[in-house]
C-alpha cells in the first residue's frame, strides 16, 4: 500500500519495448536505498515489482494490462517519473490509501495559475468521475491530491472533469510541477468507494 505522498522524483533510463510487455528502468537512489528484488515501487502511480536493482538505478517488468491502462508505455528515457516505497504497517499515512492499482487516465484539459498554487482540470471518463467526489481524494500519477471542483454532469453518460489544486510544495517535487495542456495522466479513485458500491449493490439483491 502506498500513500500518494511522492519521495523522489526519477529518471527512467530504459523502456524495452516487447511484443506485449516492456521493460522499464529507472534512475531513483532514494527508493532503491532500501529496495530488493521482489519489492514493490508506485512509479507514477502505477505498482510495479522490482527484478533488479544496481547503482541507484531499478528495472520492472510492465505487462500489456498495465501498459493498456495507464501511461507507462508512453515513457520516454530521460523522462522524470514520480515514485513512492510502500507504507509501512507503522508508518504515517500522510496522504491517503493509495494502492497502485490504476484504474485509467485522464488528460489535463485546462492549467492555471492563481495566488500561490496551481489549477489542473483533468478529463475523465463517467466509469471513473462516479467514484470521484468534491473534497474527497484522488491519486493522479500517484500523487495524493484533494478535489477541488467536479462538473455539475460527472457522473453521466459523457466524459466530465473535476480539479485539483497544486500547492508549492507539490510543484516543486513531483512531475504535475511541469505538466501542460493535453498531458495523460494516471488516475487510482479511492477504493473506499469502490467497496461501498460493491457492498451496496450486493445488498439490494
Amino acid at each position: 500500500m502506498f500513500t500518494g505522498i511522492v519521495e523522489e522524483l526519477g529518471k527512467v533510463t530504459g523502456l524495452d519495448r516487447q511484443a506485449d510487455s516492456a521493460r522499464l528502468t529507472v534512475h531513483g537512489p532514494l527508493v532503491t536505498s532500501a529496495v530488493s528484488p521482489g519489492g514493490s515501487i508506485a512509479v507514477s502511480g502505477v505498482c510495479v515489482t522490482v527484478t533488479s536493482v544496481a547503482n541507484g538505478q531499478f528495472t520492472a517488468d510492465v505487462i500489456g494490462e498495465t501498459l493498456a491502462r495507464t501511461s507507462l508505455g508512453a515513457l520516454a528515457t530521460g523522462g522524470p517519473v514520480n515514485l513512492e516505497r510502500p507504507v509501512p504497517a507503522d508508518g504515517r499515512l500522510d496522504g491517503h490509501i493509495v494502492q497502485g492499482h490504476v484504474d485509467g487516465t485522464g488528460v489535463i484539459i485546462e492549467s492555471r495559475p492563481a495566488d500561490r498554487w496551481h489549477v489542473l482540470r483533468i478529463s475523465a471518463s463517467p466509469g471513473l468521475l462516479r467514484y470521484i467526489a468534491k473534497k474527497g481524494s484522488v491519486a493522479v500519477d500517484g500523487v495524493s491530491l484533494t478535489v477541488s471542483e467536479i462538473s455539475p454532469d460527472a457522473g453521466a453518460d459523457a466524459d466530465g472533469w473535476f480539479e485539483v489544486s497544486l500547492i508549492p510544495e507539490t510543484l516543486a517535487r513531483t512531475t504535475l510541477g511541469a505538466s501542460a495542456v493535453g498531458d495523460v495522466v494516471n488516475i487510482e479513485v479511492d477504493v473506499i468507494a469502490k467497496y461501498v458500491e460493491r457492498l451496496l449493490a450486493a445488498g439490494a439483491r
